[in-house]
């Protein structure tokens, strides 16, 4: 350098603009938007899968209840039968020690299973996220027999 001579420095600051941050805040967005519709929906179905899951296995203690017994539960009995040996009629005979499972689950939302003896066929319904007998949708009822 001569003697003299004067240095410019041409000061930049580091850092991101405030159309920057708002061009990633509106592409986040839309990335948002076109992803979580898409997480939601596998959630609801995910738990509609769990429902058909648990009372599949629900089922196959039913079966073996019955295969004890000769005889599923009561309505009124229920779902606890295969946990607490019944006292009301129909009393099991050779009711397994410590029951057929520890606890009775709830549905993935929460509600307790409805279990019914129809004429001696067990139906175990989940009414789903309205918790509500019927409803259409993500909102249908799942049984055993669907």
């Amino acid at each position: 350098m001569k003697k003299g001579s004067k240095k410019i420095f041409a000061h930049r600051h580091s850092g991101f603009t405030l159309i920057e941050i708002m061009v990633v805040v509106v592409i986040l967005g839309l990335l948002a938007a076109l992803v979580v519709p898409n997480i939601g929906s596998n959630v609801s179905e995910a738990q509609r899968t769990a429902a058909r899951t648990q009372i599949s296995q629900l089922e196959q203690t039913l079966q073996m209840y019955h295969l004890h017994n000769g005889f599923y539960p009561s309505t009124q009995q229920g779902l606890e039968a295969l946990v607490n040996a019944p006292t009301t009629s129909p009393v099991p005979r050779r009711y397994q020690d410590g029951g057929y499972m520890k606890k009775v689950p709830d549905d993935p939302w929460g509600n307790p299973y409805v279990y019914r003896n129809q004429n001696g066929r067990p139906l175990i319904i989940s009414y789903g996220p309205d918790g509500e007998e019927g409803g259409e949708g993500v909102n249908a009822d799942i049984t055993n027999e669907d």
